[in-house]
């Protein structure tokens, strides 16, 4: 499991590690850009229901932490949906509770 620390709040966000890698994708393509969106998600079941999102912006720190020590294999389909959802005017939005991201393996490092 991995987590997204973001701005000064010390509660990580907990995203499993194939979805994070993506996501970290996704947001640092972004933010090289200079482009602010939002990230939204359902709370995985175990916390209390609901959903949240933040604004991502390059002001605002963060720190991808990824819980195995060996990179994450990328499946390009599923960077495209997220770059896509990232570019529409409701934002990234992440499913917590996928497991079984790859499908074409792309080398993370």
């Amino acid at each position: 499991m991995g987590s997204l620390f973001y701005g000064s709040s010390e509660r990580p966000i907990e995203i499993p590690d194939r979805v994070l890698a993506h996501v970290k994708v996704v947001i640092a393509t972004k933010l090289r850009r200079g482009e602010s969106f939002t990230m939204s998600w359902r709370h995985p079941s175990g916390e209390a229901a609901g959903r949240s999102t933040i604004w991502i912006q390059p002001s605002i720190p963060l720190r991808f932490v990824f819980g195995a020590v060996e990179p994450e294999m990328l499946d390009p389909a599923l960077l495209q949906t997220y770059a896509n959802s990232a570019n529409s005017s409701s934002g990234l939005t992440v499913d917590l509770e996928t497991r079984d991201v790859i499908a074409t393996p792309v080398d993370a490092s």
